[in-house]
């Protein structure tokens, strides 16, 4: 469960450091279009460097933004970076097949190094190939979650990009339901003006609506609003408390389907009322 991950360039030791000051729920080690091609092996050894220095578990979760797997780069990440200390891969232009091989490779390097976990996976879709291919994508071993990528996206379908996002509707719709159907994290694609925090407030409330239940940030300052806005809201967790004291009576009564301020209620909306309890309570919010 996580509503913001935050991007952070592998080459920035201050930022590394202070990765766990920014209150997101995941913090992304990114290797990939954040650092340049001559500080690839610097921005690798100092993530690596930062990890094994760890003594302890950070409050957030730790992914890494590895190279392509059609660069040079990619298998030299995997073989330095997986290790016990992160917990999620991030794999740019995701497809399906290089979903699939990723998979085996992270089983042969869990394998000898004898690590006591298993790798996540976080695919990003910014291909158009890729969002034909999301129920593929979605159902991949280790994916616990799609981010759209819809600069690249936008680039590969040769549309210009917006504040807007209308050109992105279709990708979004489509990952925010696949993802929905595997019950895994449907994540939407960062704001990139990092001064319009209330085109960012805006663009998160239209993806929440959507259906997505995270956003990715590439600022800081633009964490506290992504994670106001994808949370329960006061009404909502006010009404699922009293779905579940009603539920709980009707229990009691033998009843499967009851009335609630005159409308009805059965375990559709009993569920709806449990998944907005569950991460309110998650993050304190009751």
């Amino acid at each position: 469960m996580r509503r913001s991950l935050l991007f952070m360039p592998g080459n920035n030791p201050a930022m590394l450091q202070n990765s766990d000051v920014f209150d997101s729920d995941a913090v992304i080690f990114d290797l990939e279009d954040a650092v340049s091609i001559t500080e690839k092996d610097a921005a690798r050894t100092l993530v690596s460097q930062y990890l094994s220095a760890l003594k302890e578990a950070p409050p957030m979760e730790i992914i890494v933004r590895i190279n392509g797997m059609d660069t040079a780069y990619y298998m030299e990440d995997l073989q330095t970076i997986v290790c016990d200390a992160i917990d999620t891969i991030m794999l740019p232009k995701a497809r399906a097949e290089d979903l699939r091989r990723l998979d085996g490779l992270l089983s042969d390097i869990e394998k000898r190094k004898g690590m006591k976990k298993k790798t996540g996976v976080l695919p990003i879709v910014e291909l158009a190939v890729s969002v034909l291919e999301i129920d593929e994508i979605a159902g991949c071993p280790r994916v616990s979650g799609v981010l759209l990528g819809a600069e690249d996206l936008s680039g590969d379908m040769d549309v210009v990009r917006t504040k807007q996002g209308n050109e992105i509707l279709y990708a979004r719709m489509r990952i925010a339901t696949a993802c929905a159907a595997y019950k895994i994290d449907s994540i939407d694609t960062p704001f990139t003006d990092t001064n319009d925090a209330e085109g960012l407030e805006a663009d998160c409330r239209y993806a929440a609506n959507l259906g997505f239940c995270a956003k990715a940030a590439i600022h800081p300052n633009q964490v506290p609003v992504i994670n106001d806005v994808f949370v329960p809201a006061a009404p909502q967790i006010r009404w699922a408390l009293r779905v579940e004291e009603a539920s709980a009576q009707a229990a009691r009564k033998g009843l499967g389907v009851f009335s609630l301020d005159g409308k009805m209620v059965d375990k559709p909306v009993i569920q709806r009322a449990q998944k907005i309890l569950a991460k309110a309570r998650k993050y304190n919010l009751i």
